[in-house]
């Protein structure tokens, strides 16, 4: 699966997601994670409607995308694109979203997650 994170430093998922200027995009199986790449979402065009899509255009690969906060018209958006939003609290880190992430995977997950994994396992194969 790939895992967007909207994060200012790489390390803690500390940003919302409609303020985000960057996001941290990973690929992350049942064993395993790595990071693909830092999207730029910096030059976000005006516009309440053209901004959100835009957003959403860079982070269109992700599955599932981790941040503190989502307003409810970005959260309908981004699950119309095809990506899940997820809320986690301020403090929480990459590292360990990744890690409870794989746990839920690993054991009895969730029917959205256990959804969202197979189509990305369909995607990639």
């Amino acid at each position: 699966m790939y895992i967007a994170f909207a994060s200012s430093t790489g390390i803690k998922i500390d940003q919302h997601f409609g303020y985000s200027k960057v996001f941290y995009l990973y690929k992350v199986g049942k064993d395993s994670s790595k990071l693909l790449t830092i999207i730029d979402s910096s030059e976000e065009p005006e516009g309440e409607k053209e901004k959100l899509n835009y957003k959403i255009g860079t982070i269109s690969e992700a599955n599932i995308m981790y941040c503190t906060q989502i307003g409810p018209t970005a959260s309908k958006m981004i699950q119309a694109a095809g990506v899940h939003p997820v809320r986690v609290a301020e403090d929480e880190t990459i590292q360990d979203a990744i890690v409870k992430l794989q746990d839920m995977l690993s054991n009895s997950p969730a029917p959205w997650l256990l959804r969202i994994y197979h189509k990305a396992e369909a995607r990639s194969a």
